[in-house]
């Protein structure tokens, strides 16, 4: 048979095996028949050197029909007629050595039953062989078939691609595309800064060589995009690539690491663009599901602030623990309106109710704790924005203090268990308006760590893609193309992902006795400029020459660095490497009660002066902004005139 020929046939065979299922089983039924029919005369022929004697005849008849029969309802047991022959892989082979090599010896058994000890013994072993090679072989060749019609599509409907990564990701993603016509990608080459690998061929694909010869790669081959193949690479290793991909002019897309390949099928499918979440200066933290998810099941939970970034975060983590209802409250109608198409859609067995309201309404957070009686209540609601809240600092205190204990007075009269309060890291050594609120809050929160409420703080850094992040006001910037407006260059802030945030705070639920900080180790800081930078590369632009950067000076109440931890604070150990606990001494009650009633008049009175006084008071280590100072000053100057 000619060569074209041989491969009509093969060409066919691929394209019955890619028909429906049961199409598929009929071919591979019809043509397992057949290897097990040529086996067998196979066998016969190389036995008697292509002469089968006429006494043998009988016996060819009777080994072919128990063959047949046999080794086909071995196949079938196995379920090797329902394998894709186009994804054969060594599992597929080891499992056809076991199923010929069982069948073959029920058979050699039934044979010597009926024709006794003058059946030739060398003609199992030969068809035993023959059956083996046969059925490997013909999957072999239709992979082989498979991979050559991938490759050979028009080269007007895919891209000319570079992998970057000859490693087990990198090869597997290769082999996914070659068999998957359907992906616009035609793999050129590889990219790998392993010396020891250059020059190498994977499955007929050369390894062009490293991340410094890039761009001479992509020139001399006309290379349209990279496709980053490294799950495992951490920030500064992103970012190395990154600047090799950006110098060469190709865009480049990325693979998911491990934590989202498990959650779906295959690399090529889950190709996407890099993140700034993928340039992290650490490898994000990842908590132990289980252990926050068993204190949730069969729980009523609360979320305020259920729309914002991290509460609504809070609510998609807390549904897969199967609690046995989410309350989620919010002040804002549109917020809370998506979120409940979102969690309806996502988890439709979950008893979800979607409540409206203010925090700082004592009547109406009552009336739905005591309607929903949840047990555990996650505070997310709070006015964040920095530079609003300096102008706007009465609503802030109304909002982030005298809400959050109007929250938790509510709980506690209600029944509520446990209280977890979200706060920053701008409550350490406060500088701003919002971060001594939040500092008060935290103060307030472990006044109650005597009551039978169990109320715990959770304090972590910048939230990358949040509501108010520096990522999405960075990412406007540049869509607009530019100046991306940074306060000063050496301005450093921690950066977590949101599912860290929101693990974390789920974990601490789990962890607190009561009166606890929980604080995650967040790593080094990271510089805001070089953030700027990384987010315009993955731009796809050139910092400095395509987008400009621009310094607009420190705005009022920010500090050049954050901290985590203040100095009177003792660092206790838990169970998490990962995880710290913060313990300072708790204000007595009446001592709170006292603070708080003098910074309630302060904001009866609309008094900025008393309200900075009551901020020192509560917080020794307050600084406040020569801004706040002045607008204190300019309030009291008529009064003493």
């Amino acid at each position: 048979m000619t060569n074209p020929a041989k491969k009509t046939i093969l060409d066919g065979l691929t394209r019955l095996l890619e028909k429906s299922s049961a199409t598929r089983r009929t071919v591979v039924a019809a043509v397992q028949i057949a290897i097990f029919l040529a086996s067998g005369i196979g066998a016969f022929l190389l036995r008697f050197d292509f002469r089968i004697p006429p006494g043998e005849w009988t016996h060819l008849v009777l080994a072919l029909v128990v063959w047949v029969l046999v080794k086909a309802g071995a196949f079938r047991y196995s379920h090797l007629e329902r394998g894709w022959w186009q994804f054969v892989s060594i599992s597929d082979v080891t499992r056809i050595f076991q199923v010929s090599f069982a069948a073959s010896l029920v058979a050699t058994v039934v044979i010597r039953l009926i024709a006794g000890w003058s059946f030739p013994r060398s003609v199992f072993i030969l068809d035993f062989n023959l059956t083996f090679m046969a059925s490997v072989w013909i999957r072999v060749l239709v992979r082989v078939n498979a991979e050559s019609l991938a490759q050979s599509r028009p080269s007007g409907e895919s891209r000319r691609t570079l992998i970057y990564g000859a490693g087990t990701a990198g090869v597997k993603l290769l082999r996914e595309m070659m068999a998957d016509p359907k992906l616009p990608y035609e793999v050129a080459g590889f990219i790998d800064d392993n010396p020891g690998k250059r020059g190498i061929e994977i499955f007929g694909v050369p390894v062009m060589g490293a991340g410094e010869n890039l761009r001479k790669v992509v020139r001399e081959n006309r290379i349209e995009e990279i496709l980053i193949a490294i799950p495992s690479a951490d920030g500064p290793q992103m970012m190395r690539i990154l600047d090799h991909c950006q110098k060469a002019h190709v865009p480049c897309k990325t693979i998911p690491g491990l934590s989202e390949i498990i959650q779906a099928n295959g690399l090529a499918r889950q190709i996407r663009n890099v993140e700034v979440e993928d340039l992290l200066e650490r490898t994000p933290v990842h908590l132990k599901e289980f252990q926050h998810y068993a204190n949730l099941q069969d729980k009523v939970v609360m979320v305020t602030g259920a729309g914002g970034s991290i509460g609504s975060e809070l609510c998609r983590q807390i549904a897969h623990a199967e609690p046995c209802a989410l309350v989620a409250y919010e002040i804002s109608e549109s917020a809370l309106f998506k979120l409940e198409n979102e969690m309806r859609a996502q988890f439709p067995n979950l008893v979800f109710y979607a409540e409206i309201g203010n925090i700082q309404n004592a009547q109406r957070l009552s009336d739905v704790m005591r309607a929903r009686r949840p047990s555990v209540l996650y505070h997310a609601a709070a006015y964040k924005h920095l530079p609003i809240m300096e102008v706007h600092p009465f609503e802030a205190v109304e909002n982030n203090v005298f809400g959050t204990v109007t929250t938790v007075l509510c709980a506690a009269e209600c029944g509520l268990t446990d209280f977890v309060f979200i706060s920053t890291d701008k409550a350490v050594h406060p500088t701003s308006v919002m971060g001594a609120t939040k500092r008060v809050a935290e103060l307030a929160i472990d006044s109650f760590r005597d009551t039978r409420i169990k109320c715990v703080s959770v304090r972590f850094g910048n939230v990358l893609g949040s509501t108010g992040s520096v990522v999405p006001l960075f990412r406007e910037q540049i869509a607009r193309g530019g100046p991306v407006q940074v306060t000063h260059p050496e301005m450093e802030r921690y950066f977590m992902t949101i599912p860290e945030a929101v693990q974390l705070v789920l974990q601490a639920s789990s962890m607190g006795k009561g009166g606890e900080v929980f604080v995650l180790d967040m790593g080094l800081p990271v510089k805001i400029l070089d953030l700027a930078k990384k987010l315009i590369l993955l731009s796809g632009f050139r910092p400095g020459e395509d987008i400009r950067i621009e310094f607009i000076g420190i705005r009022p109440g920010e500090k050049l660095r954050e901290e985590v931890q203040h100095v009177k604070e003792s660092v206790l150990p838990t169970h998490h490497e990962k995880i710290k606990i913060l313990r300072g001494s708790p204000t007595p009650p009446e001592q709170m009660r006292r603070l708080l009633a003098e910074l309630k008049l302060a904001c009866e009175t609309r008094d900025i002066a008393l309200l900075m006084y009551c901020f020192q008071e509560i917080i020794p280590e307050f600084k406040s902004g020569h801004h706040m100072l002045q607008r204190a000053l300019e309030e009291i100057g008529p009064e003493l005139q």
